[in-house]
Parts: structure tokens; C-alpha cells; sequence
């Protein structure tokens, strides 16, 4: 089915990520620019310094890599709306979308360099703006093929384009064991306090702690296999504690190569997140959600929002730059507008 569905596309695709572009690479000489840079940034108040590359972080699998960006949360500001100790063990993670990389690698990159504004660096510092009270976690995709496609293979089964296969709940390979996992070994990297542990029950949860999901374009195939899984994952005892802690769910632009399945239409699937009690947010552009070279895309985005509702969820929906034409540009605006 992928295969069929990456020939039918492949050639539109290819066009349009000529316009977009990114490269993979792992290096240590980024990573001491980067600390370099951070360094010089803490002498001047720039909330750069709060950033920290982890690079190879392995997840359920010690096979399964990502390397991950963390931005802290601004205890020094006065931005925050709750006191340090309530605030210290919430946390956002967000997947990006194509193109979108570490800024040093997007700017080797002739197409990339102007979109060195969404780097992953950049999306951490906005992010933080959003939410300046909480740790903000960056997952790099495991892989970019031709150096424009993101492909989170580590979350879920996906074809070379990163179109996504969706499957429901498995104990040895998933989206919530994977990111359960991650995040636990990226905290203790990052010498945070109090980490949450890799597995177990309510008693490797750590008090307050709390967890919000951004996808972008691309990154919301992740969130979508979330989905698939959370009826199973919420039947594990191993994995049920962690799977409440999240609050709020964003999907920002969502969009891949495939042909279907860039919103979730599963109505069964569906009826399990509007009981669940996370927040559901869904934010989108022009870009997306009218081309009509891609109308799927809005007809499920309609679908999936409509049957939220049916079933008593009242997820939050915006459809931003309605009044401009569709453009990449906007396309990334949301990251910053949602």
C-alpha cells in the first residue's frame, strides 16, 4: 500500500520539496558550536543559553535513536504563571515537519538557508515563548530521505517518504513506548531532576510531572499513531500512567506524501480520544487544508473535527491566514501564530 501510494505522489512531491530542503547528518563539530554559541548567549540574556543538544538518544530500543533539542524553562523570568517547584516537571515535545533541521546543517543547504527561521533551534526559542513555565523537547526524525523528507520510523511503520502505516497498540513496538522511553533517557542526559523512568507503573511517574504534544505537517503522523494506540495503551498498567499524564494534544498544519490518513478518520479510533480527557487542538492554513491538488487533506481534517464533536470532545480549531493565499510561508506561521 505504501509503495503504491509513494508512485502516485512521488513526482508532485519531488517538486514541491525542491522549493525545501535539509540534511541529516550527526557531527560533533555542531554540537560544540552550538555549546559555543550558548555560551556566548548566556553573557548577553539571550534564552539561548537555555539550550542543550543531545544528540543519539535512544528510546524503548537501544536501536531506536533520535537526537532530541532541550530547551529549559525561563526560571529566571517573569513570564511564568506558576511557581518553580509546580512548573519544573511539565514538559512539551514536538515534531517537526520537512525540511527542518539543526540550523548549522539547513545552512549548507542553498534551498535550505532561507528557511533557517524554522530552524529547530528557532521552533525550540518560539516554543519556549509559548510556554515559558515548562521543558521543551525537539525530536529530530531518524531519518530525511533525499535530504528533504522526514521520516519518523522510530514512532511509526512508514514508507521512504515517511507516509505512515497506522497500526493499533503493540507492547514491543509504539509511539508511546518510544516516546516514554526518550524522553527518560534524554532527562537523564540532561542531568534534569526527577526524571521520569523508562517503564513501569504509577510509581515511575515523578510527581507533577505533565506532557504536551505538537506536531507539525509532517510530525503529525506521530500524534496519528498516538491515537491509533491509545485504547491499547491505556489497557497497559506499564504504560496507562503515562498516557494520562499528557493534557494537550496539537496538530499544526498536519500533511504527508500519502494519499489518506493525513487526519485521523478511524471513527472508532476517534471515540477513544474524545473520552480520554486530553485537550484536542487543531490548527491549520490554506496550505493544507484548501489545495486542491491534495482535497483529502480538508475533507479529513472536516471529518475528523466533526466526529470529535459527535462524540462530546469540544477540541479547539482555528484556520489561520484564511483571507491570504496558500504559501509555505504561512505554512510555517503557525508554528508561530497557534
Amino acid at each position: 500500500m505504501l509503495a503504491a501510494r509513494a508512485v502516485a505522489v512521488g513526482i508532485t512531491l519531488i517538486s514541491v520539496a525542491r522549493t525545501m530542503t535539509s540534511v541529516a547528518a550527526k557531527t560533533s563539530s555542531e554540537s560544540r558550536g552550538l555549546h559555543a554559541s550558548a555560551s556566548r548567549d548566556a553573557h548577553s540574556g539571550c534564552p539561548r543559553h537555555r539550550l542543550q543538544k543531545l544528540l543519539a538518544v535512544p528510546g524503548y530500543d537501544l536501536n531506536r535513536v533520535n537526537d532530541l533539542l532541550l530547551l529549559r524553562p525561563d526560571t529566571d523570568g517573569h513570564t511564568a504563571t506558576e511557581p518553580k517547584e509546580k512548573s519544573s516537571n511539565r514538559h512539551v515535545v514536538f515534531f517537526h515537519g520537512d525540511i527542518q533541521n539543526f540550523q548549522e546543517e539547513m545552512a549548507l543547504q542553498p534551498e535550505g538557508a532561507q528557511w533557517l527561521s524554522w530552524s529547530l533551534e528557532q521552533v525550540a526559542l518560539i516554543l519556549g515563548q509559548r510556554f515559558p513555565d515548562r521543558h521543551v523537547w525537539v525530536v529530530r526524525a531518524s531519518h530525511m530521505y533525499l535530504h528533504k523528507f522526514s521520516c519518523y520510523h522510530n514512532f511509526v511503520e512508514s514508507n521512504m517518504f515517511g507516509a505512515p502505516e497506522h497500526s493499533p497498540y503493540s507492547p514491543d513496538f509504539g509511539a508511546f513506548s518510544h516516546l516514554r522511553a526518550l524522553l527518560s533517557h534524554g532527562m537523564e542526559r540532561a542531568n534534569l531532576p526527577n526524571p521520569l523512568q523508562p517503564q513501569g507503573g504509577a510509581d515511575s511517574i515523578p510527581s507533577g510531572f505533565s506532557l504536551t504534544v505538537v506536531g507539525f505537517s509532517k510530525g503529525c503522523v506521530v500524534l496519528n499513531q498516538m491515537v491509533y494506540e491509545l485504547a491499547g495503551a491505556r489497557a497497559d498498567p506499564q504504560l496507562s500512567h503515562f498516557v494520562k499524564c499528557i493534557s494537550d494534544m496539537y496538530w499544526l498544519d498536519g500533511g504527508h506524501p500519502g494519499g489518506s490518513e493525513t487526519w485521523v478518520t478511524n471513527k472508532q479510533v476517534l471515540k477513544e480520544l474524545a473520552v480520554s480527557g486530553v485537550s484536542i487542538h487543531a490548527h491549520v492554513t490554506p496550505y493544507e487544508v484548501c489545495d486542491p491538488m491534495r482535497a483529502w487533506v480538508g475533507r479529513e481534517h472536516g471529518y475528523f473535527i466533526k466526529t470529535l464533536e459527535e462524540f462530546g470532545a469540544f477540541p479547539s480549531k482555528k484556520l489561520h491566514f484564511e483571507d491570504e493565499p496558500p504559501s509555505i510561508d504561512n505554512h510555517f506561521r503557525v508554528i508561530q501564530d497557534f
